[in-house]
């Protein structure tokens, strides 16, 4: 006999249907936490923990964490990681602290600069709250230089990092598990001080398990900074409360930019991180410049990367960046720069430099899912570009090939090319088509918020 479905069931899937097929795709807000809520104040237990390189990766790392205001130079213990649970007598480090006040209340930023270590070593440590401690985390040193290296490199997140960032994070960690450095471009988050403690609190929360065990090297883009004075003559550009407390970044930059611009060498490359807002609000550009040409001029290794928030080569509409282009990109050709590794405009693109040669490479991501539009420019002058798609990209660097991929959220390969170093230190650069899906176009009239310079918000 037939079985027959009873009417009242029949009927609550025609309305369960019927009531699915009226959701709309309105944006949503930047956080999942209601206005007013403080669910992430600080407390007495450790979060927002966070593993950065030291300037000499291999025989170093820093360690940044949170608590609330009980909580003044607590301690970081290290031990080697082994297989049982007894971990032994750890090494005892105490952290130096600094306050901020954040719509969440008083916290406390806590960092612990590491030395001393053996290269390519697997240690375990954990950090101190009130009367607790955190887990016990593992990080591995980086390898000397010549070994095989493995990186992760992000575009701008900024938005929703918890509903939509998340899930790019964890894609880009499960399909690169010996990833052992993670770079970001800039623009982590979007909000300024006073409302955007709960975007840096679910911008940890997203990307937990990848900041606690990698070495993390972000780029600080304009909406790490506020306006100050804003619509009045005294106008200026600041640095958000959250950066300087947030990350514990080798202490090497430029005056100019003491907190925000900084170098490290890891197996093999050495990586310059550049401040791209300071530089076109607040005139640091040549300064930048100058310490860029120092670091790169005493680079004994045969790669290099620039990590900046803003491009070089924008392609979004109406975006020059003027400054840079005069006063930075010069030394970056002087020193032929592998890689410029690139965020801000939210779309797609590579392309080379304009003189044809094979480095630099300059490339364009975005992770996160406020999505824009691609200039005519960008269409005729880069390749691949795209647009509605959020992307990961993974480098796998020796000391003869650099091998870069893009990838999509879902994991599917968008871009790649492979630079090759020859005996005499030339490279040259070779496109890998095969396993690339087709370029992606925005195919919305308009954002959900009505913008059509936006495909997403």
């Amino acid at each position: 006999m037939a079985w027959t479905r009873p009417l009242s069931m029949m009927l609550g899937l025609t309305l369960a249907a019927s009531a699915s097929a009226q959701v709309t795709n309105e944006a949503e807000p930047n956080t999942q936490v209601p206005a007013g809520s403080r669910h992430y104040a600080a407390s007495g237990f450790p979060d927002r923990v966070v593993a950065s390189p030291a300037q000499e990766a291999s025989t170093g790392f820093a360690v940044a964490w949170r608590t609330d205001a009980s909580v003044s130079q607590p301690a970081l213990q290290l031990v080697l990681a082994g297989d049982s649970p007894d971990v032994g007598v750890p090494r005892e480090l105490t952290a130096t602290t600094q306050a901020l006040t954040s719509e969440n209340g008083l916290s406390h930023h806590h960092r612990v600069q590491i030395d001393g270590l053996k290269p390519d070593t697997l240690y375990a440590y954990r950090v101190q709250g009130q009367d607790t401690w955190g887990s016990w985390n593992h990080f591995r040193t980086a390898a000397p230089a010549g070994t095989p290296l493995t990186l992760l490199y992000f575009g701008d997140t900024q938005n929703k990092n918890l509903s939509l960032v998340s899930r790019v994070l964890r894609q880009a960690w499960r399909s690169t598990p010996d990833a052992r450095l993670a770079l970001f471009a800039g623009d982590l988050v979007s909000g300024k001080d006073g409302v955007d403690d709960s975007e840096w609190a679910e911008w940890f929360e997203a990307g937990r398990w990848l900041l606690e065990g990698t070495a993390v090297a972000p780029a600080p883009g304009n909406h790490e900074y506020h306006e100050e004075f804003e619509d009045t003559p005294q106008e200026r550009r600041v640095l958000g409360g959250h950066w300087p407390v947030t990350f514990a970044l080798p202490d090497n930059g430029p005056t100019a930019t003491a907190k925000t611009t900084y170098w490290f060498d890891y197996q093999g490359v050495r990586v310059a991180v550049i401040d791209g807002t300071s530089a076109l609000d607040l005139g640091t550009g040549r300064a930048q410049a100058k310490w860029l040409d120092t670091v790169l001029a005493s680079n004994p290794h045969p790669w290099s990367i620039v990590l900046i928030h803003q491009p070089f080569y924008s392609p979004r509409a109406e975006r020059d960046n003027l400054k840079l282009v005069e006063q930075v990109l010069p030394v970056i050709r002087k020193h032929k720069v592998d890689l410029v590794l690139q965020g801000h405009d939210h779309t797609y693109g590579r392309r080379g430099d304009t003189d044809s040669t094979t480095t630099p490479v300059f490339v364009v991501s975005v992770a996160g899912p406020k999505q824009y539009r691609l200039s005519d420019y960008a269409r005729r002058t880069m390749k691949p570009v795209g647009e509605d798609t959020q992307l990961y990209q993974v480098l796998k660097i020796d000391p003869q090939h650099l091998s870069y991929e893009s990838r999509t959220a879902t994991g599917r390969l968008y871009d790649a090319f492979e630079l090759q170093r020859d005996a005499k230190g030339g490279k040259r650069l070779v496109e890998q088509t095969q396993g690339r899906i087709a370029p992606r176009d925005c195919a919305r009239p308009s954002s959900p918020k009505g913008r059509e310079d936006r495909c997403w918000e």
